[in-house]
């Protein structure tokens, strides 16, 4: 497939583009250059007759997926200004909405 001058108007025509007449023909040739490429890549083989790329090895061995507490460097008694029975506890600001 080839492309011509007409079809690059017609694009640049259809995507609101201004393309001065001089820049036509290098236009022409990179359009022409792009559809050589994808059609090497039709001409790549697939299915059967390719091999799969994997980044990396071919099997990776996963850990087992178990459930378990992650213990904290403190706790949040610790961190927390105030910890009362289990709770953070705040301040209560005067001056908001009634509660």
């Amino acid at each position: 497939m080839s492309i011509g001058r007409d079809e690059v108007v017609h694009v640049a025509h259809l995507a609101e583009i201004a393309v001065a007449e001089a820049e036509l023909p290098k236009l022409v040739e990179q359009l022409n250059r792009i559809v050589d490429y994808v059609a090497q890549l039709d001409r790549a083989p697939t299915g059967g007759d390719a091999e799969t790329v994997v980044a990396g090895p071919a099997r990776v061995a996963l850990r087992e997926d178990v459930v378990r507490r992650v213990p904290l460097a403190r706790t949040p008694a610790e961190m927390a200004p105030e910890f009362i029975d289990g709770f953070f506890t705040v301040p209560r600001h005067i001056g908001g909405e009634d509660a």
